[in-house]
């Protein structure tokens, strides 16, 4: 279940935005609880609710758009918020504390459905969670917890942050079950989480603020470039 916030002070484009988005849940099978806001006060005292996507306008009378987007990402830095409006003038305020997508109105549906699925994407990514079968039992870790995974000899070990878990499982159940959108399989022995690279160069991956190193083949370089910048692309 995805619990979506729409706030706009223009009440029809709520109800616009609400509906799109319940011809998007029925079309592909998505569970989704919608609120809706007209005034910023009204979705800022109900922050107690966990919600995971956010639509906001920019100009609205009270709190704005951007002054709501920052406080929403103090709570948690993981929603997914996108701001909508007119006034493009306001993009580069928006984009300093990382808005998922900058939706202009009047919202085009199938661009919508289309960031939708890239939000959903990235939402799947950051909560969901794996088993990690050891020797000594079964422990369920969020995938965005895992710093990498290393093959080591006849080994595989799954680096989280706060333990390092002998997995049972083979390094390709890894490569299978690992988000793609989030994980690279960046030599034969490693899979890194792209949201710990901290840099890397033709050879080494740094994670961590370089606590962690992995190993880059220079033939795949050019690959993780790409697909880390899309990556960070995606995370704006």
């Amino acid at each position: 279940m995805i619990k979506i916030a729409i706030c706009d002070d223009e009440k029809y484009f709520v109800d616009t935005v609400e509906k799109m988005l319940k011809i998007y849940a029925e079309k592909n099978g998505k569970d989704f609880v919608i609120k809706k806001y007209t005034k910023p006060l009204q979705l800022m005292e109900s922050l107690k609710e966990e919600f995971q996507i956010f639509f906001l306008d920019i100009e609205m009378p009270g709190f704005d758009g951007i002054y709501v987007g920052n406080e929403l990402k103090k709570q948690n830095e993981s929603v997914i918020i996108f701001i909508v409006t007119s006034y493009l003038e306001y993009l580069d305020a928006a984009m300093r504390f990382h808005v998922f997508r900058y939706l202009s109105k009047p919202i085009d549906k199938q661009r919508l459905f289309q960031n939708l699925d890239d939000a959903l994407e990235l939402y799947y990514s950051i909560n969901q969670k794996i088993a990690v079968e050891t020797k000594s039992g079964v422990t369920s870790v969020l995938t965005c917890d895992i710093v990498y995974v290393e093959a080591k000899g006849r080994k595989v070990i799954v680096h989280t942050s706060t333990a390092d878990l002998d997995s049972t499982q083979t390094l390709q159940f890894w490569i299978d079950h690992l988000p793609q959108a989030t994980f690279f399989q960046s030599h034969r022995s490693y899979i890194v989480n792209m949201a710990m690279v901290t840099s890397f160069d033709h050879e080494l991956i740094y994670l961590c603020d370089g606590q962690f190193t992995a190993y880059l083949t220079r033939r795949k370089f050019t690959e993780f470039k790409k697909a880390y910048l899309m990556f960070m692309e995606s995370k704006r």
